[in-house]
């Protein structure tokens, strides 16, 4: 699933493919915000993770959850 997290004083957003739920992302979000947690890490599909301070966060948008592709002349 796509994710996007915007970053306070940063000009850019933060987009990321997850292989995670929705559910677990939404989960991790609620932590980071509501101070269980003091960073807010996710993992991309790639297994890289990706880290922000959780007073930083501006915004963070859950997408739909992406379909593999298959075959050669998949748009």
């Amino acid at each position: 699933m796509e994710v996007k997290i915007g970053v306070q004083h940063a000009p850019r957003e933060i987009t990321l493919e997850s292989g995670q739920s929705a559910e677990e992302v939404e989960r991790l979000v609620a932590e980071a915000l509501g101070g269980k947690s003091q960073v807010l890490t996710l993992e991309d599909a790639h297994g890289r993770k990706v880290l922000v301070p959780s007073d930083r966060l501006a915004y963070v948008e859950l997408g739909e959850p992406t379909a593999r592709k298959v075959g050669f002349g998949a748009a």
